[in-house]
């Protein structure tokens, strides 16, 4: 748990403000202390009493407010974390320019802290060159500009500039704040991600699965979409989870389903990540209808298994005919030995590196945190401390682009 934080939520004026009042109430609800700074445009979407409220802070927009507390300077100097959200061209334009004319741009500006914008803009002002030259310029001067989603934009127009969901945008900034900006070191990467568990069915009621909620798999892929690569995350069954920015999902049940979407994808793929639970065996038969108490005890009692693929071996499989030049990691969950045994599964499956986990306990399936060790093929062995699982995905994104270069 980490300590709680001075946050900033700066607001800019676009319809999409209204989510800013999510994202205060989330880092209220893990402690931390909130100051929103919205600009004057935005208080037309939502009310300066609104944000007091949720943060239990004034609200002030201009330099000229609070003279006496210095507070065009202080707010900034006092932060431990900015998020602009929604960040519009105008303000992110602003900013890139080292503008200081209102208390939001004027924070920005004498902040030392993590800073982290979310933008929210239509499709062509996203894609202006002005736009995408003033991003480059934040970026490149250690800022964090998030990926927007694709999606439903202001009346009937959709794709890339839509906001993205308020849980996202701080999970990602407390990811920020723990690792430091994202950076860009998968930009043009093609990356494939398997996530969640598979089940098998032994009737068409019930199956056999496990207890993977999928978040590790849409942890790394969110921060590989916003890192710049284009991602494809192969699916089982997962928590509801929101869809990285501009990933492309693709939803499959059983080993078999994922094994095949895999193998398709894994040509074109640069990086390829294991991190679904697979199940390693499945009924040998599947009842066409429910099996029933009192009439098919046998059935029920007595259920023969056959092994699934080896979804993981089979991928370096191809890439040791030639048929994918990707890098492969795989995941493992182990009760004991875990380094012993993870050692022996990395040697036995071939792949590049293995994350391995301790699942004793109840440990890490559906749990908000994750821990392990990241053994590589090279005898490396890199222990990634205990934390949300966005920020084990960093740490693990950290090994893989070392390994890369």
């Amino acid at each position: 748990m980490t300590q709680p934080r001075n946050v900033v939520v700066g607001v800019s004026g676009g319809i999409a403000a209204y989510k800013a009042c999510h994202l205060v109430r989330d880092f209220k609800e893990r402690g931390d202390d909130v100051r929103v700074v919205p600009t004057p445009s935005a208080l037309n979407f939502v009310g300066a009493a609104t944000f007091e409220a949720l943060s239990g802070n004034p609200v002030d927009t201009g330099v000229f407010t609070r003279v006496d507390e210095v507070q065009h300077v202080r707010v900034g100097q006092e932060a431990d974390l900015i998020v602009v959200a929604p960040a519009t061209a105008d303000v992110i334009a602003r900013i890139a320019a080292g503008r200081a004319d209102d208390l939001l741009t004027a924070t920005v500006l004498v902040a030392t802290c993590p800073v982290v914008l979310a933008p929210a803009m239509h499709t062509e002002m996203w894609l202006n060159a002005a736009t995408r030259a003033n991003v480059d310029t934040l970026r490149s001067r250690g800022l964090t500009v998030l990926e927007p989603a694709h999606g439903r934009l202001t009346g009937k127009d959709s794709g890339p500039g839509r906001l993205l969901e308020p849980a996202q945008i701080a999970e990602l900034a407390r990811t920020v704040a723990e690792v430091g900006p994202l950076g860009r070191g998968l930009e043009g990467e093609r990356v494939l991600i398997s996530a969640g568990g598979t089940q098998e069915n032994i009737d068409p009621v019930r199956f056999i699965g496990n207890r993977s909620s999928g978040r590790q798999g849409f942890a790394l892929a969110e921060l590989a979409a916003q890192k710049g690569a284009q991602v494809t995350v192969v699916a089982g069954d997962t928590d509801e989870l929101s869809a990285p920015a501009g990933a492309e999902i693709v939803r499959v049940r059983s080993t078999r389903d994922l094994e095949a979407e895999m193998n398709a994808r894994a040509t074109e793929a640069d990086i390829i990540i294991m991190a679904a639970a697979v199940s390693d065996f499945r009924p040998a038969a599947e009842a066409n209808s429910k099996l029933k108490k009192g009439v098919d005890t046998d059935a029920l009692s007595r259920i023969e298994l056959v092994e699934n693929p080896d979804v993981l071996r089979g991928l370096v499989d191809k890439r040791r005919a030639g048929e994918t030049n990707a890098t492969i990691v795989g995941f493992a969950a182990e009760t004991d030995d875990v380094l012993v045994n993870g050692r022996k599964k990395l040697e036995r499956k071939g792949a590049d590196m293995l994350m391995v986990n301790s699942v004793a306990g109840g440990a890490v399936f559906g749990q908000p945190s994750n821990s392990g060790w990241l053994l590589g093929a090279d005898g490396s062995v890199a222990e990634i401390a205990e934390g949300p699982k966005q920020v084990v995905a960093a740490r693990m994104w950290q090994a893989i682009e070392a390994q890369e270069r």
